[in-house]
């Protein structure tokens, strides 16, 4: 399973410190976490999809069925030194309340969201269509996605809630790091990775 992990994730297992205790929300088959026990982290993973439920089971990964829109006060305070939300963000009914909990049960959080202003999906849209993309490999009728934004709109967003940008790495098409200017990755960039902190 691991040796096909997304390169994005493969970034997020990067940015996570050794030993970490990671609460991973949305976390599909649980091929983060796997990867993450290599490096002595401890983890749990939150996910509804009774498929991938049972993907991550069958894996050994430690998972609960749990609401993110609803059930994410059963975290404590501080009860993960790090949050994963991947490709989940747009998943929920309120991003922000999601966020704010996130910022209560781990200071430190790794987000990433794909790009809807990417060019291929403006060009997509200027010829009268919903956009699909390998980010977005969705017909509109059929997409779980239920927010859509820009990069651009994004950082507001966390601003709001005092989420520190620690780090934002723009990623392509096939996930891995985009070598472009911040200001040129909401055109250019498929999707983006960030290191958030909430100062306490």
């Amino acid at each position: 399973m691991i040796h096909q992990l997304r390169p994005d994730l493969q970034l997020i297992s990067r940015l996570i410190p050794e030993r970490s205790r990671v609460l991973d929300l949305g976390c599909g088959d649980g091929e983060l976490l796997k990867l993450l026990e290599r490096k002595g982290c401890t983890g749990t993973g939150v996910e509804m999809d009774p498929v991938e439920l049972t993907a991550a089971i069958r894996a050994g990964v430690n998972v609960i069925e749990l609401d993110l829109n609803t059930q994410l006060d059963e975290f404590g305070d501080d009860s993960y030194d790090i949050v994963v939300l991947s490709r989940t963000l747009q998943n929920v009914y309120k991003p922000r309340e999601v966020l704010r909990q996130i910022a209560r049960i781990a200071v430190h959080s790794v987000v990433s969201m794909p790009n809807f202003a990417h060019w291929r999906n403006r060009f997509r849209l200027l010829g009268g269509r919903m956009p699909m993309s390998k980010d977005l490999p969705f017909e509109w009728y059929d997409t779980p996605n239920i927010h859509y934004t820009s990069l651009a709109d994004l950082e507001p967003l966390f601003q709001s809630l005092d989420l520190q940008v620690d780090r934002r790495i723009p990623l392509d098409e096939q996930g891995h790091a985009h070598k472009l200017g911040w200001l040129a990755a909401n055109a250019f960039a498929s999707s983006a990775v960030y290191l958030l902190h909430a100062p306490r």
